[in-house]
């Protein structure tokens, strides 16, 4: 084993201040690197390369830590070394992450504490490969109490139901609602289809009673609202 470097042998062959999982508890998560934390969903490495130096590849190879956890597992799959418990460990962490942005916003007054909703906004919709229609269900205090996706795909005037979205209210005992998809383009500025389909929905709710606070399209780390544009 002469000249094989620490590398080679393994984190476990490392000095014990230089492995991720004891400068995690004595230095605190912030002083590790992207790799360093990666390293520990990841647990173990490949035959001839060790966890750490297969994080590095991951964080290369997918553009970061965003880039990563945006992947599906189809993809996920395709990479040496990551098998059903990796994946479903990098599944994980990134559906808590958006969990925990959802109970950030959920209970937060929406003209009080816009952030916290953009915030999920950005954490749930940013990534998407396709156009998710979504839904935040609002009551007379406009504190957020539910959310749901109600289409995938493309989202036009014609595959949004309006009956659909109404029939949601009711079962949310809404009194308000505020609109929301993504442009997997990155582009946030509204089509045509886009206006339409607001206008449809904002009327029939407006029969049950129910107001639209707002239709929101999620871009690439910047947003579009209607309610700000004076659209609605």
């Amino acid at each position: 084993m002469k000249g094989t470097s620490f590398a080679q042998k393994g984190i476990l062959s490392w000095p014990p201040e230089e492995r991720p999982r004891e400068r995690i508890f004595k230095q605190g998560a912030r002083a590790l690197s992207d790799a360093e934390l990666l390293a520990l969903l990841l647990r173990n490495g490949v035959k001839g390369k060790d966890v750490l130096a297969l994080a590095r590849e991951l964080l290369a190879q997918f553009g970061g830590i965003r880039g990563l956890f945006a992947e599906d597992n189809r993809n996920l799959f395709k990479v040496k070394g990551l098998g059903p418990a990796k994946v479903s460990t990098l599944l994980a962490v990134s559906e808590i992450a958006k969990r925990r942005q959802l109970e950030e916003a959920i209970g937060k007054n929406v003209l009080r504490d816009p952030q916290a909703v953009i915030s999920y906004l950005f954490s749930a919709l940013r990534d998407q490969k396709r156009e998710v229609f979504k839904v935040l269900f609002l009551n007379k205090a406009n504190c957020v109490i539910a959310e749901k996706d109600l289409f995938h795909g493309t989202v036009d005037e014609t595959a949004v139901h309006p009956r659909e979205v109404v029939q949601a209210a009711l079962d949310f005992h809404a009194t308000g609602l505020i609109l929301v998809h993504n442009h997997p383009s990155g582009r946030i500025q509204p089509s045509r289809e886009d206006s339409e389909m607001t206008r449809k929905l904002q009327a029939a709710c407006e029969t049950i009673g129910v107001r639209i606070l707002d239709h929101i399209i999620i871009g690439d780390n910047q947003y579009f609202s209607f309610s700000e544009q004076h659209l609605l």
